[in-house]
Order: C-alpha cells, then sequence, then structure tokens
C-alpha cells in the first residue's frame, strides 16, 4: 500500500508538469542531500526567516526576519536586526531591497531586543481598496502581541499604524507570552483573515476576521481550531476549499518539525480534523504556504525554515520551498521531500547556489587556504570573499595574499570583528597587487581569535573536507 501510495504522488507531481514547462529550477539540497546557500545578487546570503514569500504583480517577495547584525534570542546584549526583503522574477536570483522599516531606533531596539522574547514573522498582503500593503508582525511587548504597518509598495518604508485589537486574549497581561505566529489571507470576496497562534491556550491555533482595512480585528473569530501544541498557521483557499497547515507539533527552532492541516468551508469553520502530511517538514519547521496565481494555473508553495541546529542567532539557516500536491478529492498529498523542483519561470538557474554552505571554523587553530592563479597578467584591483563571524570572536579576521612559490606575504589585510556580519556576505578588500598571468598565488584567511570563529561558504562538491574550496571572486584589471 505504501507503493503504491507512493506512485500516486509522484503520478499527481509529473501531472504539473505542462504547469511547470519553462520552469526555473529551485536547489533545496544538492545532489548530496545536503542544505545550500542561496545568494542575493550582490553574493550576499539571503537573510530572511521565519517570514514567507509573497506574489505581487508578477513579482516574488521574500519577506523575513534578519539575524545579520547578531540578533540572539535569549542574550539580553543582543540588538534586534529588523525586518528584511527581497525581491526575484524566478525565486532564484533574489534582489535585496532593504529593510522594511528603520528597526535601529531605541523604541525597536527597547520591544524587539535580546533582552525582550524577540519580535518576528512579517507577513504583507495588499488591499485593493485602500491602495496599500498591510505588514502584521509578531510581538511581545504588548497586550495583543502584533503591530500593524502600511506602505504604498511592497517593500516598503512600512509606517507603524495603530496597535491592533483581537478578540483572543484581550484581557490578558500586558507584555506576557499571549499570541505568537500568525499568517495574514485574503478571500477572494476582499475579506481579510488573521491565523494565530494562542499562547494562552497552550499553542491553539485561532483565526479572525479583520476589519475592511485589513488593520485591526472584528471580534469575528473562531478560536482552538486545534487543540494545543501547534503553531505557524498557513491558511489559503483552493477549489472553494479552505486549507490551515500547521507545525505539529510546536517547536521553536527546531528541525524537522512535522506539519498537519484542517479543511473548512469557511474560514470561521468548522474545521476538519487535523491530517499530518509530513512527519519532519524535510528538515524544518513549517513557516508558510503562498498561494501563487499564474496563468498556467495556481502554484501553493510550501515553505519551511531549516533551522540551524537550534541556534539562537539563525543567520545559517536555510530554505525548504516546494509546491504542495493534492488528491482529486482536494486531500493535500504527504509531502515528498524534492533536492530540487521547478516553478514557472523564462530565467535560467542561478548554478552558484548548488553547492555553496556556511562552515565556521577559522580560529586560533585553524585557516584556510585557497590556490588561484590569474587568467592574465594585471592589477588584482579587488577580491571578495563571502565570510561571517559567530559567537563573538574576540580578534580580527586576515586576509592575505601569498606567493606560492617563495611563500612571502604579498599583501595583508585585516579586518575587525564588529566590520562583519553573522549571515554571510561579501567583504571587499583592495590589494592593488601586481599578478601574472598563470602564476601561483594563495589567497589565507585566518585569526588568533580564542572565543568564536569566523566562516566561509564552502563548496560542498570538491570531496575535500581537510581543504574545501571557498567561494571569492577576483577582478584583475589589465595593464
Amino acid at each position: 500500500m505504501k507503493i503504491k501510495h507512493q506512485i500516486k504522488i509522484w503520478l499527481t507531481l509529473a501531472c504539473l508538469l505542462p504547469l511547470l514547462l519553462n520552469a526555473q529550477t529551485i536547489h533545496n539540497f544538492n545532489r548530496k542531500g545536503e542544505q545550500v546557500t542561496k545568494f542575493s545578487k550582490l553574493g550576499d546570503a539571503v537573510d530572511a526567516h521565519d517570514g514567507e514569500i509573497a506574489y505581487f504583480d508578477g513579482t516574488y517577495y521574500l519577506y523575513g526576519t534578519s539575524y545579520g547584525c547578531g540578533f540572539e534570542w535569549g542574550h539580553k546584549d543582543a540588538p534586534f536586526c529588523g525586518f528584511t526583503v527581497y525581491s526575484s522574477k524566478d525565486m532564484v536570483t533574489w534582489t535585496d531591497k532593504g529593510m522594511l522599516f528603520d528597526a535601529s531606533t531605541t523604541v525597536w531596539q527597547t520591544r524587539c531586543n535580546g533582552n525582550t522574547y524577540g519580535c518576528f514573522r512579517p507577513h504583507v498582503i495588499y488591499n485593493k481598496n485602500t491602495g496599500l500593503y498591510v505588514l502584521w508582525i509578531n510581538v511581545y511587548d504588548n497586550q495583543v502581541g502584533y503591530r500593524v504597518f502600511t506602505s504604498k509598495t511592497p517593500v516598503g518604508p512600512f509606517v507603524e499604524q495603530e496597535q491592533p485589537k483581537l478578540a483572543v486574549n484581550s484581557d490578558a497581561a500586558v507584555a506576557g507570552l499571549n499570541n505568537g505566529d500568525h499568517d495574514t489571507f485574503v478571500d477572494d470576496d476582499g475579506t481579510a483573515y488573521l491565523a494565530y497562534t494562542d499562547w494562552r491556550a497552550k499553542g491553539a491555533i485561532a483565526i479572525e476576521q479583520l476589519s475592511a482595512d485589513y488593520l485591526t480585528g472584528t471580534g469575528k473569530v473562531v478560536k482552538a481550531i486545534t487543540a494545543a501544541q501547534t503553531e505557524a498557521p498557513a491558511l489559503f483557499k483552493r477549489k472553494g476549499i479552505y486549507y490551515l497547515v500547521y507545525s505539529d507539533p510546536n517547536c521553536g527552532y527546531c528541525a524537522g518539525t512535522g506539519a498537519s492541516y484542517r479543511t473548512a468551508k469557511s474560514p470561521l469553520g468548522p474545521w476538519s480534523d487535523g491530517i499530518k502530511i509530513s512527519d519532519n517538514s524535510c528538515g524544518g519547521q513549517p513557516s508558510f504556504v503562498s498561494s501563487i496565481k499564474l496563468k498556467s494555473g495556481d502554484v501553493f508553495l510550501f515553505g519551511s525554515d531549516l533551522w540551524n541546529k537550534g541556534a539562537k542567532n539563525e543567520s545559517l539557516a536555510n530554505y525548504y520551498w516546494a509546491p504542495l500536491t493534492f488528491a482529486a478529492d482536494g486531500s493535500i498529498n504527504p509531502i515528498v521531500c524534492q533536492n530540487t523542483i521547478a516553478i514557472p519561470s523564462a530565467a535560467k538557474t542561478n548554478t552558484r547556489d548548488l553547492n555553496y554552505a556556511p562552515g565556521c571554523d577559522i580560529n586560533n587553530s585553524l585557516k584556510r587556504t585557497q590556490n588561484f592563479k590569474p587568467a592574465k597578467t594585471g592589477l588584482l584591483s579587488s577580491l571578495s570573499i563571502s565570510t561571517f563571524k559567530t559567537a563573538y570572536p574576540d580578534a580580527p579576521l586576515v586576509v592575505e595574499i601569498v606567493d606560492a612559490g617563495t611563500g612571502k606575504v604579498l599583501s595583508s589585510v585585516t579586518i575587525a570583528a564588529g566590520a562583519l556580519s553573522w549571515s554571510p556576505k561579501n567583504i571587499v578588500i583592495h590589494p592593488k597587487l601586481q599578478v601574472t598571468a598563470g602564476k601561483s598565488y594563495v589567497i589565507t584567511v585566518s585569526s588568533t581569535a580564542t572565543t568564536g570563529c569566523y566562516g566561509l561558504e564552502y563548496d560542498r562538491a570538491t570531496n575535500d573536507d581537510a581543504q574545501p574550496k571557498f567561494l571569492y571572486q577576483a577582478v584583475i584589471a589589465k595593464k
């Protein structure tokens, strides 16, 4: 029976082929099943977590919480990094569009830094009547558990509006663990809903209809759709049926958390019993289901956060994205984890994302080296390396260029720990060094740090764990 069921799922995937012609390939894992980094156009790792992918006017927008400045859940001195957004036409080539609003202010640091429970989960919907994009975020500094913003564009800047009101936990303590992970959903008639986690009910999920401007609740609510121990709801509609996908059980920063779903004929229920569709969400925790309406058909994109071994700073967390598939009766098929998936697009694949993954191992006991031979003679005007830091290194990072034949150091640059992100980003140095075509040089990355470490993006395809190749780019100007 299990084999027949798997065959049925693969046949369903095959039925999507006409929909996915001229498709773009997204790489969740490499051929060995290892996680891979998704990069922006600038070569930085994408740093947007626990949010969603939204689709507005032919463009995908990835919203998420940033960790690059060093936010750590529960670390009292850790700053709040804010929320960021990336745009893409193909879900592979991402452009960093910056922060949704300025989170560096005293107000937002007080609300969301490591001395608090934090702020998470940016979700954006569009209101056709007001012409505004509406952002909901999860906070723990007020009674309701959320703050709401509006913007004239999907990338902001978003401006905070009056604090919303909801029917659930309206009489709870201010700044308590009241309401948590949420999703925003707009129905075909323009009515919007908020699906959210009720922590006072130990992780039960509620759905409440929002006001016409999407800025607050109406009091029309269905409570305890799930009994408890759940979170991260995702609400969507397909062929007249409403679906609620959620993390089952709830588990903050856990990898390999189950996913279940329920159905209803109305967002306010009644809702069916839960059905599990994955035991591990492909190594992650459920984050969203995006309803993407294309000319070729509708795609319901499931996303999970591949949390980094429960780290309190999740700069290195990756992502699993793949369309859900459905049986003839409308039930969601069990999730079949895929290394690669196809999304409708006419663009070409960005192969840089295939094998690179971060590793933090540079300190006083280990340095990394990379040989390179210039293809032409000229001035090495710039050298960029994708690097990051973890756990507060107590010494700077040093990048040297060495003559491979003589061992002579030709260029040396010291980079202070404070100048580096916790998320892999390109640092650019300018050696202004004359190099000769075909001659061997060595790039050395080292540190005397005794606490923390520095990391690089390593090419996992090399199969050389002792000395893996790392990601860099040299620019040589002709003589």
